[in-house]
């Protein structure tokens, strides 16, 4: 306990010691005129105390500092300022001196000034303003100050105009590349000479090499198709670095590991008002909307080729539905039953997006006009099967010829007859077979003429040398045994 105590006193006796060795050299200075002012503490606050009382000494003392420093008095009337403060104002210290120093600086440092002169005030305050033009960032502060007999303030505005771009240069820089790397669009920043300075991950995917440090033609080559070869990458950069931003070209990255088809935006890379420094690109992925072009294309031949087919159909049925009836009510009647029937297929394979359609909605289709497909003159025996557009428009047009006919001369002309539908299983056949069996209906001989439904029966699945039906006029009904080509069968 005692060590300690000693140990203490020693520190507190060698701490005088340097105080007072201090003050001893301070003394020596002023003695000899080595200092002019001294930084005092009172109150709590740090305060500037000048040495003389003419101040010649703290005068000279703020015409040193690099900073913009003035004195002024309590009132805030300026006593003398140093040569960076003169030349902030493009003003002479005479023309300064008596003024009031919040109608000397702009604003928003005036109003700052009245709250800093103040004994409450406070030390420093970061302001911006413009000086010749050109915006710039001081920090302003001000001390207490004694001159001789005059108290009043001394008023320092430091600098920090390029600390404060560097910070904004930094944060926007950060600000670039947190955007830069979010977007899922690829994003390259490149120099004057075309040197890549800047890619985001989804640029990156565009080549096999190192983009950052790579000429932009050598790391992503690019085609322009649609410039039938006179367009290149570097004309497009050189028409951005001339302040003209291009957007919306599409492009071809014929050995890109990623997406292919590109669009390219290109705008000049501004950072200051020196003209540009570079080129910012943006290459968005187009391959899913070249997808859906060709897509598109594809439906359109493949539109363009059903039109046709049907205007064809209709156009056969015409002539040859008024080439078997006498009258023109007989034409009408019949005519409009097979473009109905047709309709009616076309309607259900447009719900289904021209892709396949069920036999049983065929069926349903076709002959619900004549009968209540849902009741018992009608009996699906079978799994059903799905068909394509091609098979599933004649299927249609042969349940229409069979259901008219029955109505008329067969199954349906009656009340007691009915229809079996029977679905064979598919097998390794090269087709499918589906049986139409009449029963309970009048005594059937053979059609009564064999007129273009009949045609059209036997005709309509010989697209393919598997498909075909065969008719038999059996007495207790009509059989219709319908060959489906197997390829037709999803």
């Amino acid at each position: 306990m005692r060590n300690s105590q000693e140990e203490a006193l020693q520190g507190l006796i060698g701490d005088l010691r340097q105080r007072a060795a201090e003050a001893e050299e301070t003394l020596a200075a002023i003695r000899n005129g080595g200092v002019g002012s001294a930084m005092v503490e009172e109150g709590g606050k740090d305060e500037v105390l000048a040495i003389g009382d003419d101040a010649l000494a703290f005068e000279s003392f703020l015409e040193a500092m690099e900073p913009g420093a003035v004195a002024v008095d309590s009132t805030g009337r300026v006593l003398f300022s140093n040569a960076r403060f003169r030349q902030m104002f493009s003003e002479d210290g005479d023309r300064l001196k008596g003024r009031n120093i919040s109608d000397i600086l702009p604003e928003p440092a005036s109003q700052l000034i009245g709250k800093l002169i103040t004994p409450d005030g406070h030390k420093a305050v970061p302001v911006s303003f413009l000086e010749r033009g050109v915006e710039r960032s001081y920090l302003v502060s001000a001390r207490p100050v004694h001159l001789g007999a005059v108290r009043g303030f001394a008023v320092t505005l430091s600098d920090l105009t390029e600390r404060v771009r560097a910070e904004a240069a930094e944060r926007a820089e950060r600000i670039a590349n947190t955007v830069t790397a979010s977007t899922n669009e690829a994003v390259i920043v490149c120099d004057r000479t075309l040197t890549i300075t800047h890619a985001n991950l989804a640029a990156e995917a565009l080549s096999t090499e190192k983009l950052v440090g790579t000429r932009l033609d050598e790391a992503i080559p690019l085609k322009f198709p649609d410039a039938t070869g006179i367009i290149e990458i570097d004309e497009l950069i050189e028409s951005a670095l001339s302040g003209t931003p291009l957007r919306g070209i599409e492009a071809l990255a014929p050995i890109s590991p990623g997406p292919r088809d590109v669009m390219i935006s290109a705008a000049p890379l501004n950072i200051s008002d020196d003209g540009p420094e570079g080129c910012v690109l943006t290459l968005a992925d187009l391959s899913q909307r070249k997808k859906d072009e060709r897509q598109m294309h594809m439906l359109m031949r493949e539109l363009d080729h059903r039109v046709k087919n049907t205007l064809a159909l209709v156009l056969s049925i015409s002539k040859r539905t008024a080439a078997n009836e006498e009258t023109l009510e007989g034409f009408q009647g019949a005519f409009s039953g097979r473009i109905e029937a047709l309709a009616a297929t076309h309607d259900l394979l447009a719900n289904a997006s021209w892709e396949s359609l069920s036999l049983r909605q065929i069926f349903s289709a076709e002959v619900s006009p004549y009968a209540e497909t849902g009741g018992d003159r009608f009996n699906i025996i079978g799994a059903d099967l799905n068909l394509n557009p091609r098979a599933a428009i004649a299927l249609g047009l042969i349940f229409h010829e069979l259901a008219t006919n029955a109505t008329k001369h067969g199954a349906l002309s009656g009340e007691a007859g009915s229809i079996n539908l029977e679905i064979h299983p598919k097998t390794d056949a090269p087709f499918v077979e589906v049986t139409w069996a009449e029963k309970d209906g009048p005594t059937v001989k053979s059609f009564s003429r064999k007129g273009f439904g009949h045609t059209v029966i036997a005709r309509s699945l010989s697209y393919s040398p598997h498909g075909g039906t065969t008719l038999e006029f059996e007495p207790t009904g009509v059989i219709c045994r319908i060959r489906i080509p197997a390829s037709d069968v999803v």
